[in-house]
């Protein structure tokens, strides 16, 4: 057991050069999927309530009445379900700029994994990489404070449930809380890549 103890103290730099590669597979496949319909439609709700990204979106800001008469962003009446194709909603999405806005995002996202990534060998690329995950991930943090959606909505049904809103986590809050690890994978990355520049420096 002390050997194994010891094997896993001194393996430290290993499993942060770990970390780089997993961050790398996490921006590279979110990102990459950036480029498909049902990720970019599924993702603005996010954008459009974000007071740092909603001026992307042409429509992000107009208030429409829905089928029950209650005051709604527009996207609300355009979201496409994951797996379903509705044209008429795509063709909501496109003039939104929903699709431009989700492929832009999805190159900056995979050049952040890719600085990661390549931090394992270039010190000064992986700190940048380190700084601009955990700034990504601090924007992404925010939408538990900016979108309606991270919340468990109140539906109604056959009794009363108190279990909706704040602290009530959706499918979309759980997958945003957890971007509280890649934040501190970011700043463990940009300390990792920094010693190594001071190390080199002082050569």
């Amino acid at each position: 057991m002390q050997k194994f103890i010891e094997f896993i103290a001194n393996s430290q730099a290993i499993f942060i050069k770990t970390i780089m590669v997993a961050i790398f597979m996490v921006m590279g496949w979110i990102g990459g999927l950036k480029a498909f319909q049902y990720e970019a439609d599924g993702i603005v709700p996010f954008v459009s309530n974000s007071p740092l990204m909603s001026f992307f979106y042409h429509n992000s800001d107009n208030i429409v009445i829905d089928d029950k008469g209650n005051s709604v962003l527009e996207y609300n009446l355009y979201k496409n379900p994951e797996g379903k194709v509705i044209q008429h909603h795509i063709d909501w999405h496109t003039q939104n700029g929903t699709y431009v806005f989700s492929y832009a995002l999805g190159i900056v996202i995979i050049s952040i994994g890719v600085s990661v990534l390549l931090g394992i060998w270039f010190a000064k690329i992986g700190f940048i990489g380190g700084l601009l995950t955990f700034g990504m991930s601090l924007v992404t943090l925010s939408f538990l404070i900016t979108t309606p959606e991270v919340y468990v909505a109140n539906l109604g049904g056959d009794f009363p449930s108190p279990q909706h809103g704040f602290p009530y986590l959706s499918g979309a809050g759980r997958l945003v809380l957890k971007d509280v690890i890649m934040m501190a994978a970011g700043l463990i990355v940009a300390s990792f890549c920094a010693k190594r520049i001071i190390a080199k420096d002082a050569k």
